[in-house]
């Protein structure tokens, strides 16, 4: 029995997620991530939100910052490398900002996710991830760790055409094991109403965007 874990991330993912962004902005791919991470990411995410370790999301960023519960309905937790089964999640999508940078030349900075808790009856309605002019945030990653979901769970993330907004490109089912990429900043998607708690890491590769003496992103 071997003492290394297996990949965190399936090594044929890589190159197929690269050709999906460049051809059309966006990236799906089913059993993905490795099992018994997803299992034991999930089960972190769980003892949080057993111990109100959660934090209530919200929308905008610094002093924009605003609870929406009409918007967004997901309490997170961010990552921190504070267990082994997030170093291993971290050092994966290391690899992919490593094979983005070479294959596509995007100036990746840095990478930051938070667990995603979405209790039932929560949604996120449709949206951009990139900040109205300080878009930083480049490639944006979901990794999905609910086990055995269910046909009629909900909690679909939907993802929409880069030009027309309206039209429905792809549905995600959040099951354990799918991994989602897109481009931040013109991908519009939204998170349909979860009828169970719905276990996610949501996740962006940032580029470096100081400018006029103001650091972001910030130490």
């Amino acid at each position: 029995m071997s003492a290394f874990p297996p990949p965190a991330l399936a090594p044929e993912a890589l190159p197929q997620l690269i050709d999906a962004l460049v051809e059309q902005g966006w990236y799906l791919g089913t059993g993905v991530l490795d099992g018994d991470l997803c299992a034991e990411l999930h089960s972190e995410l769980q003892t949080l939100a057993d111990h109100d370790a959660l934090e209530a999301a919200g929308i905008g960023r610094g002093n924009e910052l605003q609870l929406r519960r009409d918007i967004r309905g997901d309490a997170i937790h961010w990552l921190d490398r504070e267990s082994l089964a997030q170093r291993r999640y971290l050092n994966a999508m290391g690899e992919v900002q490593q094979a983005l940078n070479q294959a596509l030349f995007l100036g990746l900075f840095e990478y930051e996710a938070h667990f995603a808790h979405y209790p039932a009856g929560a949604f996120y309605r449709k949206h951009l991830d990139s900040f109205r002019g300080r878009a930083n945030r480049v490639v944006s990653t979901v990794g999905y760790l609910n086990p055995d979901w269910p046909a009629d769970g909900g909690g679909e993330m939907v993802i929409y055409a880069p030009d027309d907004p309206a039209r429905e490109m792809a549905r995600v089912r959040p099951d354990a094991g799918t991994f989602a990429c897109f481009l931040a900043d013109s991908v519009p998607h939204e998170v349909l109403p979860t009828r169970l708690p719905r276990a996610s890491i949501a996740g962006w590769f940032r580029r470096n965007a100081s400018l006029g003496g103001r650091v972001d992103p910030a130490n």
